[in-house]
Formats: C-alpha cells, sequence, structure tokens
C-alpha cells in the first residue's frame, strides 16, 4: 500500500497573536495603489512586452488612476532600461504619477537602477531580499547575520547615489521577500535595520512592503502577521506599511482585504491578479469589492471592457469569461430561477424613487462599469420563463402576462434544445412574432371594422383576410372582443373563451403605440393560443390580437370554415 501523499508536507507555522484586532473592523477608505504589472507581471508572460506595449499599458494605468506605477527591472535587460529613460525623456510621467523600479541588493544592479532614473522628478527605489529560512538555507546558504546586512549595505548604497541626484524626490522600498514565512522577530529586526540605515523622514519617505512571496496559510495568519509586526516596529513616522500578496492558495484578494484590516494602507498587485505562478493580488477585482461597498477605490473601471482588451492584448492572455467584474459572463445568468430574482429586483428597482442599488445576484450595477443589461440575462435551456420575457421588456418594451411567458419559454425550450445553444435577442424577437401573429402579413389579419351597439352589448361587422382569402365577418357580444370572437366562431366553428385579456402602451407619449395580450382557451377542451398585436390604435390592436390567437386555435382544432 502506498504512503499517504499528504505525510509529505506540514502544516505552515500560525503566529500566537490574541491580541489581534483587525476581525472586529470593517474598510472604510481605499488604499495606496500600486500597479505592478509592468515588472512583475511582465516578467511572468511567455512573452515579455516590448516597448510598445508597455507604453500602451502605462498610459492605461494612468487613465484608471495609478498613482504609484513599478514600471521595470532596470538592470535586469536592456528593454527595461530602455523602457525607463524613455518614460523619462519623452516626459510621459504625469505630474501625480511615481513611477517605482525594481533591484536586488547588488552593487552594480543598484547602479544601474540609479542611472536608469537620472532625471525623473520623483522615483521608489524598491530594494528586496529574501529573509526566510527556507531561502536562507537553500538557496543563499546564509545565515540572519548575512541576510540582515545584505539588505542594509544596499540601503546605504542607494542612499548615497540618491544624495548624488537631489532634483529627484526620492522613496525608499524595501521588501524582506518570503516576509510570510520568516520569522517574525527576524522580519522585524531587519525592517527596523533597513529603517536605521535610510532615516525616513518627509522628503525621504520609506515604504516596507511584506509580501506573501508564497501563499502557505491562510489570509487570517496573514492578518495576524501584519497586526503584529505593525504593532511591534519601533516608529512608523514617514513610513507606510504595503502589502504584495500572491495567489498560490487562491486567496490572495482576501489576503489583501485582511492585510488592510490589520492596519496595510498600500497594495501592490497586477490587474486581474497576472503574476508568477498563479498570479498576484487582483487589484481590480480588490478596487471593485471597495466600490460595492460603497467606497470611492480612486481608481476607474468605468469601461471595464476596454480594461479586459488592453491587459489582454498586451500580456497576450486571456481574462477568464468568469474572472470577477472583467469576465464577459461575470454578470450573465442562464438559469431560471436567478433569472426570476433578477427580473423581480429590477422591478422593484425601478419603482423606487432614487434607490440604493439592490438586485438579487447582482452586487454591483453593470452600468457602472460601461456594461449594459443584455449582458445580464441571456436565454438557453436552463432559462425559465423570465429569461425570454425580461429580453423582450428590456429591447421592445414588451410587458408579458404570466402565462404568455410560460408559453414563450417551452417554445424557447424547444428551439434550444433542438439547437443545442442559447437563443440570440434577435432570434428570439423572431421567434416570439411568429408564435403570436406580429408578423407584417399575419395568417388572420383585420382589414377593416364598423362597430355599433346592439340590444345585448356590441356589434361588429369585419372585413378579414385569411388563406389569402377576404371575408365578412360578424358577431354580437357583451364587448367588441368577445363581438368579434363571436363573429369568427361563426365563421370557423370552433367555440373559444377569452381567458386572458391585457393591453399597455410602448412609450409615454400621446402618440405611443398600444400593445395588446389575447388568451383564448377551446370550449371543448383545455387547449389554449395567445395571440399580440400591436397598432397605433388600441382598438384595432387588441381586435388583431384575438385574431392572432384565433388563428392559432386553427391550427390545433379541426373546423369547417364557410366564407361569404
Amino acid at each position: 500500500m502506498l504512503e499517504n501523499p499528504a505525510n509529505k508536507y506540514r502544516p505552515a507555522p500560525v503566529i500566537h497573536f490574541p491580541q489581534r484586532t483587525w476581525p472586529s473592523k470593517v474598510l472604510t477608505q481605499a488604499p495606496r495603489w500600486c500597479s505592478t504589472d509592468l515588472r512583475d507581471g511582465n516578467q511572468a508572460l511567455a512573452n515579455p512586452m516590448n516597448q510598445a506595449r508597455k507604453l500602451k499599458f502605462f498610459h492605461h494605468l494612468v487613465e484608471c488612476g495609478f498613482k504609484e506605477i513599478e514600471v521595470a527591472f532596470p538592470a535586469a535587460s536592456q528593454t527595461d532600461f530602455d523602457f525607463v529613460r524613455c518614460l523619462i525623456e519623452e516626459r510621459r510621467i504625469p505630474d501625480d504619477v511615481t513611477i517605482q523600479v525594481i533591484t536586488q541588493s547588488r552593487p552594480d544592479l543598484i547602479e544601474r537602477t540609479i542611472a536608469a532614473l537620472d532625471g525623473a522628478p520623483k522615483a521608489i527605489i524598491h530594494l528586496y531580499n529574501a529573509t526566510a529560512p527556507l531561502f536562507r538555507d537553500v538557496v543563499f546558504e546564509q545565515d540572519k547575520p548575512a541576510t540582515l546586512a545584505l539588505a542594509v549595505k544596499g540601503v546605504k548604497q542607494i542612499k548615497a547615489l540618491c544624495d548624488q541626484h537631489p532634483h529627484t524626490q526620492w522613496t525608499l522600498e524595501y521588501s524582506p521577500e518570503t516576509f510570510n514565512f520568516t520569522e517574525p522577530e527576524f522580519a522585524l529586526e531587519i525592517c527596523e535595520a533597513v529603517a536605521a540605515a535610510w532615516q525616513p523622514s518627509q522628503q525621504r519617505p520609506l515604504i516596507l512592503n511584506l509580501p506573501t512571496t508564497v501563499e502557505c496559510n491562510t489570509p487570517n495568519v496573514f492578518a495576524d502577521q501584519i497586526e503584529h509586526f505593525i504593532r511591534s516596529f519601533s516608529c512608523l513616522q514617514c513610513v507606510t506599511l504595503s502589502v504584495h500578496p500572491h495567489n498560490d492558495r487562491g486567496t490572495g484578494v482576501a489576503s489583501a482585504e485582511l492585510a488592510m484590516l490589520a492596519g496595510a494602507t498600500r497594495i501592490e498587485g497586477c490587474l486581474f491578479g497576472n503574476g508568477e505562478r498563479t498570479g498576484n493580488a487582483d487589484l481590480v477585482t480588490i478596487a471593485l469589492n471597495l466600490y460595492s461597498q460603497g467606497i470611492d477605490p480612486k481608481l476607474r473601471f468605468s469601461d471595464i471592457r476596454r480594461t479586459v482588451e488592453v491587459v489582454e492584448e498586451c500580456n497576450e492572455l486571456p481574462v477568464h469569461p468568469r474572472h470577477p467584474y472583467g469576465g464577459r459572463l461575470v454578470f450573465t445568468a442562464f438559469s431560471g430561477s436567478h433569472q426570476d430574482a433578477i427580473k423581480k429586483g429590477f422591478a422593484r428597482h425601478h419603482q423606487t424613487p432614487q434607490p440604493l442599488w439592490s438586485i438579487p445576484y447582482l452586487p454591483l450595477d453593470p452600468m457602472d462599469l460601461g456594461c449594459n443589461y443584455e449582458e445580464v440575462i441571456r436565454v438557453n435551456s436552463q432559462s425559465g420563463k423570465s429569461g425570454a420575457a425580461w429580453l423582450l421588456q428590456e429591447n421592445h418594451g414588451l410587458s408579458l402576462p404570466k402565462m404568455l411567458q410560460v408559453d414563450l419559454s417551452q417554445r424557447v425550450k424547444r428551439h434550444t434544445d433542438q439547437t443545442g445553444r442559447e437563443i440570440s435577442i434577435a432570434e428570439l424577437w423572431q421567434l416570439f412574432r411568429q408564435a403570436y401573429g406580429l408578423m407584417p402579413s399575419p395568417e388572420m389579419r383585420l382589414l377593416s371594422y364598423q362597430s355599433q351597439p346592439a340590444a345585448t352589448g356590441q356589434q361588429i361587422e369585419s372585413r378579414v383576410g385569411f388563406n389569402q382569402e377576404e371575408m365578412v365577418c360578424s358577431g354580437i357580444g357583451n364587448g367588441l372582443l368577445s363581438a368579434m370572437l363571436n363573429a369568427l366562431t361563426e365563421q370557423f366553428g370552433i367555440t373559444c373563451n377569452i381567458v386572458d385579456y391585457h393591453e399597455h402602451t410602448l412609450g409615454s407619449n400621446t402618440r405611443s403605440k398600444a400593445v395588446s395580450y389575447v388568451q383564448l382557451q377551446s370550449a371543448t377542451s383545455n387547449v389554449t393560443q395567445f395571440g399580440v398585436a400591436i397598432d397605433e390604435d388600441a382598438t384595432k390592436a387588441s381586435l388583431q390580437a384575438v385574431m392572432n390567437a384565433y388563428a392559432n386555435m386553427l391550427k390545433t382544432q379541426p373546423h369547417s370554415r364557410s366564407v361569404d
């Protein structure tokens, strides 16, 4: 018997921190955002971005509202170095945007990095080295003192070089890479040493960036680590606490949100979570999660489809259709029960003056992201009666009676079962028109009519076109519709009753057309049929709807027709 593979693994250590306060807090404001798409995200691409793609991405990040953008690892490649020079020399950096670059703690790389930034108005130098036992022992073969000394040496070199470029407003960012599985005491010690070497001030602030380089535990553990670090650090004046969550366990967004509850005020990540392995924290999701809670994220995604296009083009990677907020199917409901709830939610929403957004299954209004309501409900074989009715209401202004919704749903299901795919709006409209007589030349059509009071109600005499013939149909009834129905019964021999009738206008002005819905039931069976008609004359619409329903009844019931 094979040994249980799970025995190869051991749980990651947790931090004992009963003094935690973050679980009782709520988010109330947006963090400082830093996009790492052009560096961390770029390094994760099979085909790294060239300068043209990087420029396009950079300008889109600016349009989205990012004020801090990690643009390159300038010492890693000539392409990255040249891109930084392009941004500076061609003055492509807006006054309110700060570019960030990253470097390892090596003298030659640091010198190359500072050279790339020559002439930048503002810049963040991001220095990092790995601090966890696994990396100290296996990757670098360094003990704690050597690891700490490496970080401090790099900081001192950066500080000396920054002093030679006083016209640039410098910020140091230091990341103890692998922070989340570094001993808490050592992570604190090395960050204290970095701060002592840099001497943060208003002119030279410091960012301490604490990453989950490889997620190894649940997000609550990371939140504990962040709050413990903040409460233990000696002086946070002129120091910003930042986090850079990865997504190895699929909880990068949750780690970022809980870290903010724990006191982090800056988030690094990528649009839609691009990055090595399973990626970085998804900045779009985090920002729009805040937005859905009534918090201004200070980022703009009012044309989310455009953002998806830019990311897919520049990264040459697809955004999943079910990706939160940005996926092309993320607002779409095919399920009948979901569609019914959404339809009722919109009906309530439209009835409430200046309502707060409260629609079942839609935590955010798609229109806020530049999407339209046509994407919300789409109809396939899994859909119920509400889906097709919603589409007709939204696209054609029709408010179908309940039983007509049921009948239409059955017709749609037969269609989608036969085709094996969803039905488009155009196909649905064509199916609806053919089923209920809304064609330019319906099978039975009203050519003209005259009505007058009768002793028992109303009398009608009409000219009717049927099967390329014209005939005169006369009848008396309690009202005009029953008179028309009796006239058809006299002509064709099938007795029916009107069991449901609805009408409404298509629009709000005085010249709006009227739409009528009629449901007939055979007097000799349980067969029911529906007819719909639209006309500028409400009376003509109601009479034609009766005729359309009766024409459908003729297709299912034997009859003998006499022609005058």
